[in-house]
C-alpha cells in the first residue's frame, strides 16, 4: 500500500516512524524543504516531494494529513486532483470532514486524533468515520492505523476530549512517572533503574486494563488490601487531591470550566 504522509512535523513524523518500523508500506511525503525532513527521508528512505501536484502523480493509496489545523482545508484543495479511490485521513485536530469534504469532493474523507507513541506501534487513536463508508474502505483506514497502535471508533463530535485523554494524556503520565522516579530515587533507587521500573509499570498496568477490560477502581481494589502499603500510599493521593488535579487538568485543556 502506498501511504503519503501530508506535513513531517511531530505528528507527521511519528506517523512516518511507526510506518517505517514495519517495513511494509511505500511511504511518501510532502513538506515545504526542510534539512530536518529530508534528514529523515534519507534515514526512512521515504519518497519526499515539495509540492502538492508531485503528490498526486504519486497516486498514493492512502494520504494522512498532519498539517497545522488553520491552514488543512488549504492544503486539501490543493489535493483535488487525487484519484477518487485515494483515502484521505485528517489528523488537524478541530478541523470537520464535512469542511474537507467541501475540498475533497470526490474522495473518502476521514478524521483521526492519534498520539505520539504511534511512532513505536503502540499509540492511541480516536477514529472518526464517515457511516456512508462501505466495508473496503472502512477495512482499509482500520487495518492501517491498527498497525500504529489501538484504534477507539468515536463520533466525530467526541475526538475533543478523545485529542485530550490521548493526546495530552501521556504529558501528564510522564509528569506522574518523573514525580515517582523522584520518590524511587529518595528510597535508594538509581535514576536509571526507577525510570525502567515505573515505564515497565505503567505499561502493565495498562495491557492489563485495556485487555481486561475492567474498570480501574476494580484492578486498583486487587491491589490495595486491607491495612496494607497500597491503601495508605492511596490515602496519601487523596489527601492530596490528586483525583481532583487530573479532572482540573483535563477540563483546562478542554478549555472547560
Amino acid at each position: 500500500m502506498k501511504v503519503a504522509i501530508v506535513g513531517v512535523g511531530s505528528m507527521g513524523g511519528a506517523i512516518m516512524q511507526g510506518l517505517n518500523n514495519l517495513t511494509k508500506y511505500d511511504l511518501i511525503a510532502l513538506n515545504p524543504k526542510n534539512p530536518r525532513v529530508e534528514k529523515l527521508a534519507h534515514e526512512y528512505k521515504f519518497k519526499l516531494v515539495f509540492d502538492p501536484q508531485s503528490l498526486v502523480e504519486l497516486q498514493p493509496d492512502v494520504v494522512i494529513l498532519t498539517t497545522p489545523a488553520p491552514v488543512t482545508v488549504t492544503v486539501a484543495e490543493q489535493l483535488q486532483a487525487l484519484d477518487p479511490h485515494t483515502i484521505v485521513i485528517s489528523a488537524a485536530a478541530g478541523v470537520k470532514r464535512i469542511d474537507l469534504q467541501k475540498a475533497l469532493i470526490n474522495n473518502p474523507v476521514a478524521t483521526m486524533i492519534p498520539n505520539t507513541p504511534v511512532s513505536v506501534n503502540a499509540g492511541t487513536i480516536g477514529l472518526s468515520l464517515n457511516p456512508t463508508f462501505d466495508k473496503t474502505i472502512k477495512d482499509t483506514i482500520v487495518q492501517l492505523l491498527n498497525d500504529l497502535g489501538d484504534v477507539v471508533l468515536v463520533s466525530e463530535e467526541q475526538l475533543d476530549i478523545v485529542g485530550v485523554i490521548g493526546g495530552c494524556g501521556p504529558a501528564f503520565v510522564d509528569v506522574f512517572m518523573d514525580a515517582m522516579s523522584d520518590a524511587a530515587v529518595k528510597h535508594g533507587l538509581n535514576r536509571q533503574t526507577a525510570y525502567r521500573l515505573i515505564a515497565s509499570m505503567v505499561k502493565g498496568s495498562g495491557a492489563l486494563a485495556y485487555e481486561t477490560r475492567q474498570s480501574p477502581a476494580a484492578l486498583r481494589d486487587q491491589v490495595a488490601s486491607p491495612a496494607g502499603t497500597t491503601i495508605r500510599g492511596l490515602a496519601a493521593l487523596e489527601k492530596h487531591g490528586f483525583r481532583y488535579g487530573v479532572i482540573d487538568a483535563v477540563d483546562k485543556a478542554s478549555d472547560e470550566d
